[in-house]
């Protein structure tokens, strides 16, 4: 299924990638062990949203 536009997946920097397959780890691995995953799930949530704002931002300058 091609993607529209609007519909495209964020896109990360190399440095969040990093830091969201890290946390990603950290995730699995807490939700193993029965421990709490809310800090790092808001820390991937935050993640994810810078890279939408500067993908809002790059699409707003193109507009221009």
């Amino acid at each position: 299924m091609a993607s529209t536009p609007s519909e495209e997946p964020t896109t990360y920097t190399v440095g969040e990638t990093a830091r969201m397959v890290g946390l990603a780890f950290r995730i699995t691995r807490r939700e193993a062990r029965g421990k709490s995953t809310a800090r790092l799930e808001r820390r991937a949530d935050r993640i994810q949203e810078q890279a939408e704002e500067r993908k809002a931002a790059a699409a707003k300058a193109r507009r221009k």
